[in-house]
């Protein structure tokens, strides 16, 4: 095998995870191969693999498997408590062997926080801060990306009420700071164009609807241009999104979660890819969660999957 590998940590082995990733090998495991790091017990049924030591013996026709352990057999469908170690230990594996140069990126399937929380005491919101905790990274970007849009909420998981008083200058400088230098770096674009979002219908309608996207957004804009950034807004979010506009930027930053989510999930549903801006390494997952509704049905599509792996690729090259 000439090039390295990218390695894939297993997720929730309740959910779709071992499902979508033998579908992803499949289909893309030639063309950028990976090691998958989980119980191949709970890969589904008939499914060939072939358990390795090393991540760099991934060539060959079926899924490489480096062995993770497990307390208990997966039921698909029903997330059992005494398996969140696990989980957690593939995503820590995983990250080790990324920064230890053994592998071109970590791709990561889909977890899910309460059943980590309450099985393992996991004290994170999510992959990315754990990720960034293993990197000993203080502040890191999600963006959503796909070939239609790339999306960056600046503010996350928490209530739409607390999104004002969340959004400082600082948060907004730093998300802005990560997002173009991970353009640049990860992506090759040598001089990003952003799109930044106000917060306010019409953002703020010169302060008639709200103060924030004067007094801060505007501001924050300002000086990062005078460093010269190629930056646009405050702009309305509802004429961000349209074909023309999309033209315009590389990136959209947006103020909070659904502002950002509800474009990219409406262009591109199963293609969209979560990636983790500012780590000292390629991260990529899926846009989705566990599904347990339809775990072990043979019915869930890789496309996400496959996307992420795909941008993994080109972003580790």
């Amino acid at each position: 095998m000439g090039e390295r590998p990218l390695v894939m940590s297993c997720g929730d082995p309740s959910g779709i995870g071992p499902e979508i990733a033998a579908k992803a090998w499949n289909a893309v495991g030639r063309a950028c191969p990976f090691v998958w790091l989980g119980d191949p017990q709970h890969l589904p049924e008939g499914v060939a693999f072939r358990v390795v030591d090393d991540v760099a013996d991934c060539g060959g026709d079926v899924l490489p498997v480096v062995p993770v352990t497990f307390a208990a057999q997966a039921r698909a469908g029903h997330p059992d408590l005494a398996n969140a170690a696990g989980v957690i230990d593939a995503i820590r594996r995983g990250a080790e062997l990324v920064q230890s140069g053994a592998a071109r990126g970590l791709v990561t399937c889909p977890i899910h926080k309460a059943a980590l929380k309450a099985g393992a005491g996991f004290r994170f919101p999510g992959h990315t801060e754990y990720l960034a905790h293993l990197a000993g990274v203080d502040r890191v970007v999600m963006m959503l990306a796909s070939d239609a849009l790339r999306v960056v909420p600046v503010t996350i998981h928490i209530p739409l009420a607390d999104v004002p008083k969340a959004l400082t200058p600082d948060l907004l400088e730093a998300t802005i700071r990560i997002t173009h230098a991970a353009l640049i770096r990860d992506f090759g674009i040598a001089r990003p164009r952003l799109a930044v979002a106000g917060l306010n219908p019409h953002a703020g309608e010169d302060g008639t609807m709200g103060h924030e996207d004067r007094e801060v957004i505007a501001r924050v804009i300002a000086r990062l241009c005078a460093e010269g950034m190629d930056l646009r807004g405050p702009l309305p979010a509802d004429t961000m999104f349209h074909g023309p506009a999309r033209a315009r930027y590389d990136a959209a930053l947006c103020m909070y979660h659904d502002q950002a989510l509800i474009p990219i999930k409406t262009l591109a549903f199963d293609e969209g890819v979560n990636v983790t801006l500012g780590l000292p390494f390629v991260r990529t997952s899926p846009d989705h969660g566990t599904a347990y509704d339809i775990a072990g049905q043979d019915v869930a599509r890789p496309d996400s999957l496959i996307a992420a792996i795909r941008m993994a690729w080109e972003m580790g090259a």
